[in-house]
């Protein structure tokens, strides 16, 4: 009698484990879709979102520090230096691992900034890979914010 069945439990058992792993697949794909892209921007998608950022009917998306239509994300972009050439020691340091002197350098060139020069800084400081600490991140936003409005 077992002979019989055997074969049948088998298919049947077979059977389960590949819906489970199906199911387990499609929760995975799901997920994946439904979660943000954290993977970094290529060159190409840069310049598309660039092309769509530069109509002048459309308003900026608000996603980044400084407007991409302000050349934010421009490749060929020419590094320009307001007085801090010494922050280029900073470059590739993570934010949160600053020394408070590394940390006050930062302060002391961006508060001696006007705020007509504060885009053009943001933009400078990323195309020199230095990440700027939260707090300064946040008062050089209200700043953009600002001078955008105006």
């Amino acid at each position: 009698m077992w002979s019989s069945i055997l074969p049948l439990l088998l298919f049947v058992a077979l059977g389960i484990v590949i819906l489970i792993i199906f199911e387990v697949r499609a929760r995975k794909q799901q997920r994946a879709n439904s979660e943000p892209s954290e993977r970094p921007v290529t060159n190409s998608e840069a310049s598309n979102s660039r092309e769509e950022a530069s109509n002048p009917d459309d308003g900026c998306c608000g996603e980044h520090l400084v407007c991409e239509r302000e050349t934010l994300l421009q490749t060929n972009a020419k590094v320009e230096y307001y007085d801090d050439e010494e922050l280029d020691a900073l470059s590739g340091i993570p934010a949160e691992d600053y020394t408070e002197e590394q940390y006050q350098m930062i302060r002391e060139v961006f508060n001696t900034l006007q705020a007509k020069d504060v885009p053009g800084w943001v933009r400078s400081i990323q195309l020199r890979n230095i990440q700027l600490p939260l707090d300064i991140r946040e008062e050089a936003l209200l700043i953009v914010v600002e001078r955008r409005k105006a």
